[in-house]
């Protein structure tokens, strides 16, 4: 079935004055927030900045819910309101004290429950500087293991609110991501598009830091784009010496250990010489391996300051104390700050920087402890977060297209607010990532699914709008395991197909049915061609992959694009074919499991676990080496049916008019009666000349060059082969020569690696028997209700076979259309002879390297719009070149006003943000290049460039 042009409506309209859009509260005095806001320094002494600070998650072995409220407290003692209650009311008590905050979800709700004085009590700290948001996305996102988008929502929800209730001192200057576990390029570049200044983290590969320590590299200048003209991705990046904890000996949280600063002289005990000489000697250990007479001290840790007395009183002593050796000659220097403060007198050194232009990825914290694991762990989860995407972009864009009417209409009062706040809520650090307790995980699924239920309400009321029917919708959730009521006993029904893309789509609906033959016809009566085939075996048997029927394993399936060829010995792949370029491969692909280290044994001290990957062999099993099949043959789709063992299986799928071969892979219960934990892979095994290089992207955009046993910012040992060659697959991953190029598309966020030349695997699932010792104190062992054995995962990818000059022309539009899907809605019997059939709220498709990446309700006359180049520099000889849409003759329906352009998370009009400049050591310092605009309604977008509006509509 094919699904028209974005169904999506219009805007825009300009005037040639500005539009007064406000971004915050206005106050009647001027503030002394941010860089006015800092302590002074000294400019012949070591400058200790002192930086009190929480690190709350939101969400890791407690859920969201419980860690504000000081819930379970069995498990992990953290209360955050708490901590918000103690921090500001020691805040009050000494003007030179400061704190720092950075999730946004809790202080949202913390901030909701405050009477209006406390409000203008935490106002009066922010405009001071006293109180001070840093990052202030809703989460600390992971960076692996997340999509551009979601994160590029989650940080405009969080800073959103920050604005609208702080105004400019809301703002913040530095983003702040301590213990996300390695970090993407990606990340960097949409830090350095929305306008901060700097970037701070705390997880680094130990012998990177190694490295860095030795020659002060470890504040840098990260070019963090191939495409972006710099300094538009340039983002100045430190690494805190101390992860994001304090030095030892100097935590005074109440869950810690350490003396108190004992400064009665009378009594035995005193010990202020010895803390002073002990933190003197830490400072000035510090600064050897830093650049400047500046360092920074992280004073908190894990949902620290629930009684900030204990931290203050000491801290104020520690800085007292220190401070008066100054008299008799000291030459250190203490004093409260902020990330942003301590970020300004880096700047003020006007020195010159190292650069780096790749990223963070494997982190290692020692010799055998990969943190690559995660990559894939919780697949279910991962494939649920990136659905609800799909789901929420659909309804944001809907509630634009339905107006007031999708709010609130037939079939109630639905919202997009819900699932918004719940998706941001997912992109945490221990939420997509996996890397979270099992009742944990189960809670961000509830929060998805409570959303998309709020959406449903307002898709329902936005297509009534638009259709003029106001029949029920039905809306079938589990179409991945063939299961919907209305279809299955329905004889009659509509589908309606809403394709969020701004360009057309062919897009194969695979609907559960019990007859045997059926009659499709489109919007104009025109019949569609079907077929109805027997579901696999994985789906119809409840105890998943029995062995089926008979029939010889095919040698091959082809449309007029592909040519798929099988072993008839093994039943295997044994070749892809490109008809259209006459490009042809070998390809194998198998399933395989590698046995995860257990740590019970001498050479095993660090087991697998959620976050750790550590196979104890560099050979994974194979899990057969031939495959049952099954050959089902149609006008509209071939498939060949694979079953490898009771616990794998597979459909390779290969629809007519499509230029990519799908896989959809079935795995789980994986079992564990041999007492072994279990990685499983899925390997393509090529002819293809890769001379160790494979390329994956960074957070779904740009792609990136890795190499085996091999790292561009540093020399790598290499203690791991297989674990330490694992790299974040977000999207997509490729291998190619001169003359092919095989890219897999993934439906979700998968770990892989090239461990052989001409070969990529792809991490699909994992179950495993042990903790690996990173606080977590549980196995990575998911079971459910459905599947007390285990676990069965579901899933797809994508194959492309495509000459390198021309691969980008199909893999950058084919990964789009895996995130955003159309979606179904299901209306039973006849419709209404009044009911709309088609509609498209485009005037035209956008040009193939434009993607509409944002259309959403900004307040109630404004929109929200990013149009994107999704091209990278060079990787397409038609594609990677700018290109200019007129605004005025996109869209089709709305009455539009006016339209500003804002910084990517729209807390900042774009010709009014200004960031520091920075130099890096190869003397360049460039310039970024102003392109003059032609027309107030034409758009010119450069490869990777997004490019953000509010638009204002009547």
């Amino acid at each position: 079935m094919a699904a028209r042009c974005l169904h999506l409506a219009a805007l825009l309209s300009f005037f040639s004055g500005a539009v007064p859009f406000p971004l915050g509260p206005e106050t009647g005095k001027s503030p002394t927030c941010g860089y006015e806001s800092c302590h002074a320094t000294q400019p012949d002494m070591l400058n200790v900045h002192l930086v009190p600070h929480t690190h709350d998650d939101v969400g890791w072995l407690k859920t969201v819910d419980q860690y504000f409220y000081g819930d379970r407290n069995d498990i992990q003692h953290a209360g955050v309101q708490y901590i918000l209650d103690s921090v500001v009311d020691q805040l009050l008590k000494n003007p030179d004290r400061r704190f720092i905050y950075v999730e946004t979800a809790f202080f949202y709700r913390w901030w909701r429950q405050q009477s209006s004085s406390m409000k203008q009590t935490v106002k009066q700290l922010v405009e001071e500087g006293r109180l001070e948001f840093v990052n202030g996305g809703w989460c600390m996102s992971d960076e692996a293991t997340t999509h551009y988008s979601s994160v590029i929502d989650q940080m405009t929800l969080g800073l959103r609110f920050l604005n609208e209730t702080f105004g400019l001192c809301g703002r913040p200057r530095v983003a702040w991501h301590i213990d996300p576990f390695g970090h993407a390029r990606e990340h960097a570049s949409m830090f350095a598009q929305m306008g901060y200044d700097g970037f701070f983290f705390g997880r680094l590969d130990y012998q990177d830091r190694s490295e860095r320590m030795a020659t002060k590299d470890q504040e840098l200048l990260w070019r963090a784009s191939e495409s972006l003209t710099p300094p538009m991705a340039d983002l100045f990046t430190g690494i805190l010496p101390n992860g994001y904890n304090p030095p030892d000996g100097f935590c005074w949280d109440q869950s810690c250990d350490d003396p108190p600063i004992r400064d009665d002289p009378e009594l035995e005990d005193y010990n202020v010489d010895d803390v002073v000489n002990r933190f003197v000697a830490i400072a000035k250990s510090q600064s050897m391996v830093y650049k400047t007479n500046h360092i920074i001290m992280t004073m908190g840790s894990d949902f620290q300051y629930e009684n900030a007395n204990l931290w203050y009183k000491n801290l104020d002593k520690l800085i007292r104390y220190v401070n008066a050796e100054q008299a008799g000659g000291g030459k250190v220097n203490v004093l409260y700050s902020t990330p942003s403060c301590y970020l300004q007198e880096l700047h003020r050194a006007n020195s010159t920087w190292a650069l780096k232009t790749d990223d963070f990825f494997p982190y290692a914290d020692a010799a055998h402890d990969f943190w690559t694991g995660y990559f894939t762990s919780r697949p279910a989860l991962k494939r649920y977060e990136r659905i609800s995407n799909s789901n929420l972009q659909t309804c944001n864009q809907l509630e634009v297209l339905g107006g007031p009417d999708s709010r609130k209409g037939p079939f109630g009062e639905g919202d997009s607010q819900t699932l918004k706040e719940a998706m941001a809520v997912a992109q945490h650090h221990d939420a997509v990532s996996g890397t979270e307790k099992q009742h944990v995980a189960n809670d961000y699924a509830r929060r998805l699914a409570n959303g998309w239920q709020r959406c449903q309400v307002l898709v329902s009321n936005s297509l009534a709008a638009l259709s003029g029917s106001t029949a029920e919708r039905i809306y079938c959730d589990n179409l991945n395991i063939s299961v919907c009521p209305l279809t299955e006993a329905s004889k009659k029904f509509s589908v309606n197909v809403y394709n969020p893309l701004a360009r057309p789509v062919s897009h194969p609906v695979r609907l559960p049915v019990n007859g045997s033959s059926y009659e499709v016809t489109d919007a104009n009566g025109k019949p569609v061609d079907c077929r109805v085939l027997p579901v696999s075996s994985s789906t119809k048997e409840t105890d998943l992959h029995p062995p089926p029927p008979p029939p010889g394993p095919p040698t091959s399936i082809q449309n007029k694009f592909l040519r798929v060829t099988f072993d008839p010995d093994t039943g295997l792949l044994s070749g892809l074919s490109n008809l259209e370029t006459k490009q042809s491969v070998k390809l194998t692909q198998n399933f395989y499991w590698y046995n995860a280290s257990d740590g019970n044994d001498a050479l095993s001290i660090q087991p697998s676990g959620a976050y750790i990957f550590r196979p104890n062999s560099s050979t994974p099993f194979t899990i057969s080496r031939s495959a049952k099949t099954e050959s089902i043959q149609g006008v509209v789709v071939q498939e060949v049916r694979q079953v490898f063992s009771p616990w794998a299986s597979q459909v390779v799928r290969l629809y007519a008019g499509r230029r990519e071969l799908e896989l959809e892979w079935t795995v789980g219960p994986v079992p564990i009666g041999d007492a072994l934990g279990k990685e499983v892979i899925t390997r393509f095994d090529t002819d293809i000349r890769t001379s160790e290089y494979f390329y994956t992207d960074s957070n779904g955009r740009e792609m990136l060059r890795r190499r085996k046993d091999f790292r561009p910012s540093w020399t790598l040992w290499q203690s791991e082969p297989i674990a330490g060659n694992y790299y974040p697959i977000n999207s997509r991953a490729f291998i190619k020569d001169e003359e092919d190029q095989l890219t897999v598309v993934t439906d979700r966020s998968q770990g892989g690696g090239s461990i052989h030349n001409g070969s990529l695997e792809i991490m699909l699932h994992r179950r495993l028997l042990y903790d690996d010792v990173r606080g977590v104190v549980e196995p990575l062992n998911e079971t459910s209700d459905i599947f007390p054995e285990g676990l069965v995962v579901r899933g797809g990818v994508l194959l492309s076979l495509q000459p390198p000059p021309r691969a980008a022309d199909a893999h950058r539009p084919l990964a789009q259309q895996v995130v955003l899907q159309p979606l179904l809605s299901f209306t039973e019997g006849e419709l209404h002879p009044d009911t709309r059939l088609e509609f498209s709220g485009l005037q035209a498709a956008l040009p193939p390297a434009v993607h509409l990446l944002t259309l959403t309700q900004w307040d109630e006359d404004s929109l929200l719009l990013r149009l994107e180049h999704q091209f990278q520099k060079g990787e397409s000889k038609v594609n990677s070149e700018p290109v200019t849409v007129n605004l005025q003759k996109m869209f089709s329906t709305l009455k539009l006003l006016g339209v500003s352009e804002m910084n990517l998370s729209a807390n900042q009009w774009k010709d009014k943000m200004k960031r520091f400049d920075w130099t890096p050591q190869t003397g360049e310092k460039p310039l970024l290049k102003e392109f003059p605009q032609r027309s107030v309604w034409e758009v010119t977008l450069r490869p990777m460039e997004i490019r953000t509006f509010l638009l204002r509509v009547r």
